[in-house]
């Protein structure tokens, strides 16, 4: 976009229904809450039945990668939605949007899932069919073709491919507080790399660092580990409530992510195509970059998890305690579930409001039959947070700083969403 045709800063937040200054908002009434509901471009819910139907492919597409990490899924949806909301981004009609969208997601999608070439031509095909010829859907094209090719360009080597972001990395030499490789311990250590990726807007990997973790001589520790041990056991002591939702929440957050943007996409039939790649791409990047955010941190500090200080710690050690779930492979503090869930649930506050506009409902690979419904997006955090302890995998004190480095990153990133042309 040229300097000459550039909107200003307050012009395109406002269109997207980021924050603008805070007095220029009602603490009730969000800007993006008003795009959901009349955006330009409704023509009866069309524009967001186009976006659901490419929402649904790019989750498939996704699923169909199985990328091992979850940086590298949130990294596709980032990109494929970063260039969706770049091509919308001057909406002429809802055929031109359509056209927009339609091409840049498939064109982004096709580079980095190359498997899926043959799904992706087929939806281009359908959509472009669905609101057939003209110089609008040409220009559409283009437009789409063009912003695909700028964002793969922007985001090659960015490090968040899977060989980047898993290098090989070797524990310290064991001592009190630091992190060593938990059962079963023939599994590798993760994501080394991820905290150096390059971010989509952070200046600096550790801009959001949370300082170091504390002393395992204080009493805050002291009481994070012996809740832990207590009810984070393979044979503690759980109610009904409790082993639900630390079943519930114990996979990655990315396929919640998925249920929750279809969700309020669902619910927004009156927004235009542009408003709601802005909302996808803007979730998708914050959460990207909280995860860069933390990972850099638990490498960096290398702090133990609840099982190595339980087991081989000075604080009543017991060899025999295990975790109800296995901890993942990499250092503990701070928890990734919290930067994640509190990064989430900062861009949907900023962008949506502090409660959905319609009931989320979500279901859990690892809690087969059950479904959780939620209104509000703090209630999602202080689950994560609890079903982190409650697993055995993490001490309440990090699942918070890592709820509060994701929240940091999110506010902050919320005002800066027009240096990526969105």
């Amino acid at each position: 976009m040229s300097d000459q045709i550039r909107p200003s800063r307050r012009q395109v937040l406002t269109a997207a229904g980021l924050a603008v200054p805070a007095l220029a908002l009602s603490a009730n009434r969000p800007a993006f809450a008003g795009t959901l509901r009349t955006g330009a471009l409704r023509a009866g819910g069309e524009a967001a039945a186009t976006a659901l139907a490419w929402h649904d492919v790019t989750a498939q597409v996704v699923a169909a990668a199985a990328f091992p990490e979850p940086v590298t899924q949130s990294r596709t949806w980032a990109v494929s939605w970063l260039a969706a909301a770049r091509a919308t981004t001057h909406e002429r009609s809802l055929t031109h949007s359509s056209a927009a969208l339609a091409q840049a997601l498939h064109d982004t999608l096709v580079a980095l899932v190359p498997s899926q070439q043959a799904a992706l031509d087929s939806a281009l095909a359908s959509t472009l069919a669905s609101i057939g010829n003209g110089a609008q859907v040409d220009r559409g094209i283009a437009e789409g073709a063009a912003a695909a090719a700028r964002t793969l360009a922007e985001r090659a080597g960015d490090g968040l491919d899977t060989g980047s972001v898993d290098i090989p990395w070797t524990p310290p030499s064991a001592a009190p507080g630091v992190f060593q490789l938990t059962p079963p311990v023939t599994r590798a250590a993760v994501r080394a790399g991820q905290g150096q990726a390059r971010p989509f807007l952070l200046h600096r990997n550790d801009q959001f660092d949370p300082g170091a973790p504390y002393s395992i001589s204080s009493s805050q520790y002291a009481a994070d580990l012996a809740e832990v041990r207590a009810i984070g056991g393979a044979s503690s002591p759980r109610s009904a409530g409790q082993n639900e939702v630390a079943l519930f929440w114990y996979p990655g957050l990315n396929a919640a992510y998925v249920q929750v943007t279809r969700a309020l996409v669902v619910a927004s039939r009156r927004a235009s195509i542009s408003s709601l790649a802005r909302l996808l791409a803007g979730v998708h990047v914050i959460t990207t970059d909280a995860q860069i955010a933390i990972h850099n941190a638990k490498y960096k500090y290398l702090f133990w998890r609840p099982f190595t200080a339980i087991t081989a710690g000075s604080i009543n050690q017991d060899p025999t305690w295990t975790s109800y779930q296995v901890a993942p492979q990499h250092p503990e503090y701070p928890s990734g579930h919290g930067g994640q869930i509190g990064s989430l649930q900062g861009v949907l506050e900023g962008l949506v409001g502090k409660r959905s506009p319609v009931p989320i409902t979500l279901t859990s690979s690892t809690a087969p039959g059950v479904t959780r419904t939620y209104t509000d997006w703090a209630t999602l955090t202080r689950e994560v947070v609890d079903a982190r302890v409650w697993e055995g995998v993490h001490y309440r004190t990090s699942d918070r700083v890592g709820v509060q480095v994701g929240q940091r990153v999110a506010r902050w990133e919320l005002g800066q969403l027009d240096r990526l042309g969105i």
